[in-house]
């Protein structure tokens, strides 16, 4: 089976529809028999913004950890258009060139990016928003995923899938809530 690194962007860890996300996620994980090593991003030593030193100790151990993960699955609300600052700031300093990926340069400063040392393994961004389909889709042009999955993930070489929950509100119905947790639990029996 995998092993399933899953990182937490909520800075409510108790109560919250993308924390019934990660615990279902988990839960159905481990029955399948799969290795799960989580952080939760508000529950852990703060690392600092991007200030062009070194990798800490701490994001050199995320790093250490993921390369041992088959899978990376990361889980935020949708604030302001992007994942929460906390989850973005741990995909700047983790998922970092030149660990992450490497610029390959032609001419100039034309060039390719080259996959590093997460090439081939799956990622899973997993983003909920308050609004409808609809109005995301169309206005917002999914913003987030198109920066995180179609643009950062594609950078390290990931095999990336996208999963995204609508509508997500305090007073959603109970037969709303079991159908996002049925796709979650769909989502982990794919692995």
């Amino acid at each position: 089976m995998s092993r399933i690194f899953v990182v937490y962007g909520h800075h409510n860890l108790e109560k919250s529809f993308n924390q019934e996300i990660r615990d279902t996620f988990c839960s159905e994980a481990k029955k399948l028999g799969h290795e799960i090593d989580l952080i939760n991003l508000h529950g852990e030593k703060h690392i600092p913004f991007y200030d062009g030193t070194k990798p800490s100790e701490q994001i050199l151990d995320y790093r250490r950890r993921l390369e041992e993960s088959d899978v990376l699955f990361m889980i935020s609300p949708c604030y302001n258009l992007r994942a929460t600052a906390i989850l973005e700031n741990w995909i700047d300093l983790v998922l970092a060139p030149k660990w992450f990926f490497s610029f390959k340069r032609l001419v100039g400063n034309w060039g390719y990016p080259v996959a590093g040392a997460m090439k081939n393994k799956r990622a899973i961004m997993s983003m909920t928003y308050g609004g409808n389909w609809f109005s995301i889709q169309t206005w917002f042009q999914n913003i987030p995923f198109r920066r995180i999955k179609a643009g950062v993930l594609k950078l390290g070489g990931m095999k990336t899938n996208y999963i995204r929950f609508y509508e997500v509100l305090p007073g959603m119905s109970q037969e709303k809530f079991d159908m996002h947790m049925n796709r979650v639990k769909n989502l982990v029996r794919k692995l």
